[in-house]
């Protein structure tokens, strides 16, 4: 499986619930992080998904998204030891936890892993 195929969506899926924490608490912290880290992770996607066009690997795109999955997983499971609250902070710890070993195991193991071209 290909790193944007889980990036893009999970990026979009951040960016509206910061927008939704912001319109139903006025929560700019939720705002700031979902839509930063959003967007940042739909940019890492895109790349990622530019670089697979051209059957390469984006290095950059690889560690940008372990660094958001991992920040994300710091973050919001500090946020469930201090809240107990399973949604959001919990469900956002555990698949960005999951993210980051998946995106860990992907610089392991040298990216994406074209196979030969048969003609």
């Amino acid at each position: 499986m290909h790193d944007f195929c889980f990036t893009i969506p999970y990026g979009l899926i951040l960016v509206c619930g910061g927008v939704i924490g912001y319109a139903s608490k006025g929560s700019t912290a939720s705002l700031a992080g979902g839509v930063g880290t959003g967007f940042a992770l739909i940019l890492a996607g895109f790349l990622s998904l530019q670089a697979f066009h051209k059957r390469k690997n984006s290095y950059f795109a690889l560690i940008l998204e372990t660094a958001c999955a991992a920040t994300l997983t710091w973050v919001m499971g500090q946020r469930y030891m201090q809240t107990s609250k399973i949604m959001p902070a919990g469900v956002v710890a555990g698949i960005s936890a999951l993210l980051t070993g998946f995106y860990l195991y992907k610089i392991a193991t040298g990216g994406n892993n074209f196979p030969p071209k048969t003609e």
